[in-house]
């Protein structure tokens, strides 16, 4: 699995940004509230588990903080890149 450069995948990411001291970006996505929220960790959750690749997470009411990184690769991957472009579709789809 070949790491990219976090800093570059951050920037081809909207909203992404990499992580001060860890190979590895990030991103808050906010919602009209907790369905929305969970709405959009179902999907992800869904898409991950046929990726094989699982995001770090956490959701707080209509926000959910998500951390890419891909362990085995101690970095990020082309993995984190398509699952964060996943993320960013699902997400303009659920806010409109």
């Amino acid at each position: 699995m070949d790491r990219l450069n976090a800093k570059d995948v951050a920037m081809r990411l909207e909203g992404w940004e990499q992580i001060s001291g860890r190979e590895a970006i990030e991103r808050s996505f906010g919602f009209s509230d907790f369905k929305e929220a969970w709405a959009f960790m179902s999907a992800v959750a869904l898409k991950a588990e046929q990726m094989d690749h699982h995001p770090e997470w956490s959701n707080v009411y209509n926000r959910v903080d998500v951390v890419l990184t891909t362990h085995d690769a101690n970095g990020v991957t082309n993995k984190d890149l398509e699952l964060g472009v996943y993320m960013d579709q699902l997400a303009r789809q659920l806010i409109g």
